[in-house]
């Protein structure tokens, strides 16, 4: 069938040993996208060693052809192969099963927008440094909290919260303070808090005189007694306020403490409402991502535009990162009444969002092409598959496969019972694996340098 003006035709670039699972792959996507494809195999087995330069000697494209997608580890500058095609040059995955995902739906340019401001609390202050709190706020800047709000201790008054609060101001901070305690609020406001958290029947009457913003909360946590009151005084005194219903932890109110968020929601339809969800993140046994988009959804659809968080237990020390991913996801669900799916893969932390598998005729076809005797490693359904020229084993236990390789070189097998442990963890976890890269854990990856790409400049 001949390309319509607006059909894209595209090329996909391979060597020999990859041809046959390319082809597999890309029909199967043709049969859901629409473009025409051309396969173009060149004269060398493993794609991994192409470089841009060799790449633009050798290829010749097909006419009509309006995008090149190359293999994802070519090295080189793709301007050489610009030069020498009128085509679209660009670099597809390392791993050709992820090639379906180029095509995948567009998100719209302006996915990533949020109304939901976070603010995050340095607990414990006063046991504190200085140089210790400007670190704490620091990271939880550069991972998305818009305000920094310094957490003093229940039972007393803390001398120097004015200082501190100078300090983060001076370094450009935006500053809340977490007190019942008047004389910490007034001193933080002072020296420069925008926002106190906060403020109910016994404390309300130092709002009076503060040229800032309040949080107001009920005078007992597991009811709204009293908010109706301490509102009241806000808005004759014209002090700007946030309303917070407290959310409570599992089985102390939680469900309950989601109604009365409802409830202040349907009696204040314009109020500015902020929720602690360090209620939940830091008081269950669960990881705290999950836990904080759910929250974040919640928040979206009632309009509750601030949160409050922190991160003081081990497993909710990425919290704020989470938020600020989270906020971006709702968002963009609720304004575009989509579901907050296949859109934000950072948030995929234990799991990978789709998990790809060659299958076993791949793995037939693949050993039976190989002619050299560098290892190829693999992991999918359960198993381990190790290829070379004349050899293809497969098991899930690593020490049973490597007693089959006859490895000698100490660094080789360093690197192998390396690779080896990552495939274990991929079966183990339900991640993809793909030899030479880092495994996938959202936004908390930490990308390694490919072996391949370290031992073609010791050889360059």
């Amino acid at each position: 069938m001949s390309a319509t003006p607006d059909t894209q035709r595209i090329a996909f670039i391979t060597g020999k040993l990859a041809a046959p699972a390319l082809r597999e792959t890309v029909e199967r996507l043709n049969s859901e996208a629409d473009f025409e494809y051309e396969v173009i195999v060149l004269n060398i087995a493993v794609a991994a060693l192409m470089t841009t330069g060799w790449v633009a000697r050798k290829l010749q494209l097909p006419r009509g052809v309006t995008r090149v997608i190359l293999p994802g580890y070519v090295s080189g500058d793709l301007q050489e192969v610009q030069d020498r095609t009128s085509a679209n040059v660009e670099r597809g995955p390392k791993d050709l099963r992820a090639i379906p995902e180029l095509f995948g739906a567009a998100s719209d340019s302006d996915y990533g927008d949020f109304d939901i401001e976070i603010v995050a609390e340095i607990n414990h202050v006063p046991q504190l440094s200085a140089s210790e709190v400007l670190a704490v706020a620091t990271r939880y800047r550069d991972d998305g909290a818009d305000i920094i709000d310094l957490g003093c201790n229940p039972d007393g008054n803390y001398a120097q919260i004015g200082e501190r609060t100078t300090l983060l101001r001076e370094a450009g901070f935006r500053v809340s303070v977490d007190s019942l305690q008047p004389r910490e609020i007034t001193d933080a406001v002072a020296a420069g808090a925008e926002l106190v958290l906060s403020v109910n029947g016994s404390n309300i009457d130092v709002a009076q005189d503060l040229d800032c913003e309040v949080v107001v909360i009920p005078d007992a946590p597991s009811s709204l007694d009293g908010l109706e009151a301490s509102i009241s005084k806000l808005e004759s005194w014209r002090v700007p306020y946030r309303i917070d219903p407290v959310i409570e932890p599992i089985a102390f109110g939680f469900a309950k403490s989601l109604g009365r968020y409802l409830e202040v929601r349907k009696r204040y339809p314009n109020a500015e409402i902020l929720m602690g969800v360090g209620n939940l993140t830091e008081l269950t046994d669960a990881d705290s991502a999950a836990i904080n988009v759910a929250l974040l959804g919640f928040c979206q659809e009632i309009s509750i535009l601030s949160v409050l968080t922190t991160e003081v237990v081990h497993w909710a020390h990425s919290c704020v990162r989470e938020l600020d991913l989270a906020r971006r996801l709702v968002h963009f669900a609720l304004r575009n009444g989509c579901l907050p799916k296949h859109l934000e893969p950072r948030l995929h932390l234990l799991r990978d969002d789709t998990l790809r598998e060659y299958g076993e005729r791949f793995f037939t076809d693949l050993s039976a092409e190989i002619k050299d005797h560098n290892f190829r490693i693999f992991a999918e359904r359960e198993r381990i598959h190790v290829l070379s020229a004349g050899l293809h084993v497969q098991g899930r236990d690593p020490f049973e496969l490597f007693e089959q390789l006859s490895v000698k070189d100490p660094s080789h097998a360093f690197y192998l019972g390396y690779e080896m442990a990552k495939a274990v963890t991929a079966l183990t976890l339900g991640k993809n694996y793909v030899q030479d890269e880092a495994l996938k854990w959202g936004f908390l990856t930490r990308e390694e340098e490919s072996h391949l790409d370290k031992e073609h400049r010791r050889s360059s």
